[in-house]
């Protein structure tokens, strides 16, 4: 009996033993190196990233190699920030951004219906080759960010920010009025900014002219400009209560055998149509880029998936399937951790990651509202755990004067993540 309880207690401890390293395996082969050496000693945050109710109901996502890739991207806006008014500016903060380990930048290039570079693709459609601010005078300043950025080895993505929205007043609505789509009551015009500064309007996706003048104002750049890529945002959509233009209600009638356009916006065949010209415009973008030039990037920085569509009409998901797109940095801008982490644990995202690589975009500060180091850390940190492409941060000026919380979070280089490695893994 005696002998018999002891190969029992033997047993019991080899499978004991073989179970501790089969968990330890598997976390080993779901953590990439750079997020264990990032996790505290006294933290249990890795154990807990792995509890049932933080994992979604779907099946597990393939795991690929990271090999150390990681995008770290910011953004450079003319917006509460200086740092694209100076040709000594922008060199410094570049050679800084190169000292904390960033490895791309996202130059804003299209900003209040004005370039931010001279175009002479601006100056034929509405006169105006460059924003008329002092500071951009007898300056290319995309010139400079592309020279300065490959200086460091940084990857230069220009962003064109606003997308198919305009300011009020801007000399592209003057020239082109009939370009401004409209609410059902007629109303152009969204208020935003802390005083209701910002009057914005919306150019119609589905006239030609407007497309035009997107994709030749892109392909302008990828032509004249040594970039890694573009990109696109939020911005590029359209509030979902516009679309009741002349225009567009001539084109649905035409469509629909003389009906009207419904008085529901949200009416779910009403957006489906409307959706479509984005679509459509993203499409010729997209054609016309990698014509041009075959390995330029073509960014998407958008707001998750069933708000991008409901709010802005913007159906980016598909544009994935169809190949528009190569790189997605999603806009996560939540304070509370447990919602950041919900919307990363969301199912497209295990999907998406399949095909092109998907980073996070982090919200550092606004010229209203700080964001302390601490809650930056910790959505780094989850980004990193959940396995994601790496992170972007909005937007430069907010870095403040907290280069030695940048540095330990950005412990060592890495480079921008492989596509190529991601399309054979997810094929």
């Amino acid at each position: 009996m005696g002998k018999i309880n002891s190969v029992s207690w033997q047993a019991r401890l080899r499978f004991l033993v073989l179970t501790f390293l089969g968990l330890a395996i598997a976390l080993m082969l779901n953590f990439p190196f750079w997020a264990v050496a990032q996790t505290p000693t006294n933290s249990n945050a890795a154990i807990n990233s792995v509890e049932p109710s933080t994992v979604p109901e779907i099946p597990s996502p393939v795991i690929r190699p990271t090999n150390n890739n990681e995008l770290r991207g910011i953004w450079l806006t003319n917006v509460d920030s200086d740092v694209l008014f100076s040709t000594q500016s922008l060199q410094r903060a570049i050679k800084r951004l190169k000292r904390l380990k960033f490895n791309t930048i996202y130059p804003t290039v299209w900003n209040g219906g004005y370039t931010l570079y001279p175009s002479k693709v601006a100056q034929n459609s509405f006169g105006v080759a460059v924003d008329p601010v002092p500071e951009m005078k007898n300056r290319d300043m995309l010139a400079e960010v592309v020279e300065f950025g490959h200086e460091q080895k940084l990857a230069v993505i220009p962003w064109f920010e606003y997308g198919l929205m305009t300011e009020e007043g801007s000399e592209l609505m003057r020239q082109h009025p009939d370009w401004i789509t409209n609410r059902k009551d007629g109303s152009k015009v969204f208020l935003l900014g802390e005083n209701n500064e910002h009057r914005l309007v919306w150019l119609n996706p589905a006239i030609p002219e407007v497309q035009k003048l997107l994709t030749d104002l892109i392909v302008e750049v990828v032509i004249k400009y040594d970039v890694d890529g573009i990109q696109l945002d939020d911005h590029f959509g359209m509030p979902a209560e516009f679309g009741y233009d002349d225009y567009t209600i001539a084109k649905y009638k035409q469509d629909h055998f003389g009906r009207l356009p419904p008085e529901d916006f949200n009416d779910p065949e009403w957006m489906a149509w409307r959706a479509r010209s984005l679509t459509t415009l993203m499409r010729k973008i997209s054609k016309s880029v990698r014509a041009i030039k075959p390995n330029c990037l073509i960014s998407l920085s958008p707001n998750p998936k069933e708000f991008a569509y409901n709010k802005h009409l913007q159906d980016w998901y598909s544009w994935v399937y169809s190949g528009y797109i190569d790189e997605l940095i999603v806009q996560v801008y939540r304070d509370n951790i447990e919602d950041f982490k919900g919307e990363l644990e969301r199912p497209e995202w295990q999907e998406i990651r399949l095909k092109i690589p998907v980073a996070v975009g982090i919200l550092t500060g606004l010229r209203s509202q700080n964001v302390d180091i601490r809650q930056i850390k910790g959505q780094v940190k989850a980004a990193r755990e959940l396995t994601f492409d790496g992170f972007s941060f909005f937007f430069y000026e907010t870095l403040g004067n907290r280069d030695s919380s940048f540095e330990s979070l950005l412990f060592a280089p890495a480079a921008r993540p492989d596509l190529k490695n991601i399309a054979s893994v997810g094929s």
